[in-house]
């Protein structure tokens, strides 16, 4: 059993955490004996961004399996952009991660060996790419003002309480939060929410964020376009109600909510923190981001 469309690779390389606990590795363990049993596999560990592009610039033809959530899925793809390989290169996911958004995505499973199981059973996909007027990228979503407060919030939370710090954060954040002064605009035009200040903007490549949550729903990544959510809440009941919808699938439904589906956007005003990928950046002023379509190779159900 091999993956479909990808005849001409020469194996498998598996690229892992060298600092991930004994829970993860044997994880990357049960994965890798699936793997194994298809083609070649190789499994190197890496520490930091150097090694990773070192370990990167030897795959040689190999797809190229990342065994973690969206934040190693987002390192993997920036460096194989940044050595010039990303056009060439194949890549498949072991979720692993707290969050894993981009495999819940393309529905793979969040166990090792059946999502091992599901890469041999894939199929090559073409995927988009969020790229950032900064030069950096986003494989999944960038959420920006209360989603970034709140994942900052979660991640003081997250070792300890897992996946349920996400929704706690975006309460805590969301009590806080009483929008920020910006400006979007999608293509050129503003995008209106009839208040002064936005609470929330989400351009999604992916579906979800913090772990399953919908945020641009309909999101697709390989239609070459962006799904962009803005949002404003002007009082605080108005903020926990979204919060709460939110968490629901409902938020789309609420008055001062707008989306939309564009291949540029800006964001500018007020500094404002940016969710990339899970990471969270201190305030910026002002950014764009466009839509990279069929920038580089995913393998999936």
């Amino acid at each position: 059993m091999t993956p479909s469309g990808s005849s001409g690779a020469s194996g498998l390389l598996v690229v892992a955490n060298r600092k991930a606990g004994s829970g993860e590795q044997n994880a990357v363990g049960a994965a890798v004996e699936v793997l194994r049993t298809a083609l070649p596999t190789e499994v190197r560990r890496t520490a930091d961004r150097d090694e990773l592009c070192d370990v990167l610039a030897e795959a040689e033809g190999r797809i190229v399996v990342v065994a973690g959530g969206d934040g190693s899925v987002h390192a993997a793809v920036s460096a194989l952009r940044e050595l010039g390989l990303l056009a060439a290169t194949t890549l498949a996911i072991i979720p692993l991660g707290t969050g894993n958004d981009l495999a819940r995505t393309f529905d793979l499973p969040l166990e090792p060996a059946p999502a091992a199981e599901a890469i041999l059973r894939g199929r090559v996909r073409t995927i988009d790419l969020i790229a950032g007027d900064d030069g950096g990228i986003a494989v999944n979503a960038v959420h920006v003002g209360v989603g970034a407060e709140a994942a900052l919030a979660a991640g003081r939370a997250k070792s300890a309480m897992g996946v349920v710090a996400y929704p706690l954060g975006a309460l805590a954040a969301g009590l806080r939060a009483k929008g920020w002064e910006i400006e979007v605009t999608l293509d050129g035009a503003l995008v209106e929410v009839g208040a002064d200040r936005t609470l929330m903007v989400g351009i999604g490549n992916g579906a979800t964020i913090g772990g399953g949550t919908a945020l641009c729903p309909d999101a697709d990544p390989a239609d070459g376009m962006l799904d962009v959510l803005v949002a404003a809440a002007p009082g605080p009941v108005d903020r926990l109600r979204f919060g709460l919808a939110l968490r629901k699938g409902r938020h789309l439904e609420r008055d001062h909510v707008r989306r939309a589906r564009g291949r540029e956007v800006r964001i500018a005003g007020e500094p404002v923190r940016h969710n990339v990928d899970g990471e969270v950046s201190d305030p910026v002023a002002d950014r764009t981001y466009r839509i990279e379509p069929g920038a580089w190779r995913l393998l999936a159900p």
